[in-house]
């Protein structure tokens, strides 16, 4: 298992990093951390795409969810039933954004194995690819703070970046209408609370983790959020643009 986490993630991200510090402006470790890291979501952003696709999808078919649920609120099962159709008559897979989320994981350890045990500003040549070049000179510092250091204001910039995005990705939910309040069920309840402490928890959890890591696990986590933001707006926008041209047409 630890060598296929080496194979897979920890080697491949080591190299990475040492490759783009060759190209940051005085081999700034810190901005190459960053680069690295919209490197890594760009090759996930199918997988995020699709999520977004998901989680909007599941918003348009809200009505008819809650249709669902009033017609069928007395037996439950058959509910479950009616709604897991209707997400397969819509071509919708409410899981689909589980895989893209458990992908970065993995990710997040072997950046944290790097600064922990790489050795930087040290290079351990044995990881290194053949085609890399060992650059002469690495700047550990980012504004003044190691990237294997702790920073408490860094931790703060998780906590914001981290809520923005979950003001974004997690919008209010909005009751169409009394009757469907009224026959909001358990996981109704259930998710809006869940859905509550996403929003308000969440970057609270992730003050306190970046707290506790390197300052280069915030910068990831920092360009994570500010990504996740940017994809969102882009996936949202242009999912609604087709769905007008749909229409129209």
């Amino acid at each position: 298992m630890s060598f296929l986490f080496h194979v897979i993630f920890y080697n491949p991200i080591y190299n990475g990093l040492v490759l783009f510090i060759n190209f940051m402006p005085f081999h700034s470790v810190g901005l190459a951390a960053i680069l690295f890291t919209c490197v890594i979501k760009i090759i996930i952003f199918p997988l995020s795409q699709k999520a977004v696709k998901t989680q909007f999808a599941m918003k348009q078919i809200e009505p008819e969810i809650n249709e669902l649920k009033i017609k069928y609120k007395d037996n439950k099962q058959i509910q479950a039933e009616k709604t897991m159709l209707l997400y397969k008559e819509k071509g919708i897979n409410p899981f689909s954004g589980i895989f893209s989320t458990l992908i970065q994981l993995p990710i997040l350890l072997a950046l944290y194995w790097v600064f922990l045990r790489g050795g930087l500003p040290n290079i351990d040549s044995n990881a290194i690819y053949s085609f890399i070049k060992i650059p002469s000179v690495i700047n550990m510092d980012f504004f003044g703070v190691s990237v294997t250091a702790k920073s408490l204001i860094f931790a703060i910039f998780v906590a914001v970046a981290q809520f923005l995005q979950m003001q974004i990705t997690l919008p209010k939910k909005k009751v169409s209408d009394q009757k469907t309040a009224k026959t909001s069920s358990f996981g109704d309840e259930l998710a809006k609370s869940m859905n509550m402490q996403m929003k308000y928890v969440m970057p609270v959890i992730m003050f306190f983790i970046a707290k506790s890591f390197p300052l280069v696990v915030s910068l990831y986590l920092i360009t994570s959020s500010l990504f996740a933001i940017g994809q969102e707006l882009y996936v949202r926008n242009k999912y609604k643009k087709n769905i007008g041209q749909v229409a129209k047409n």
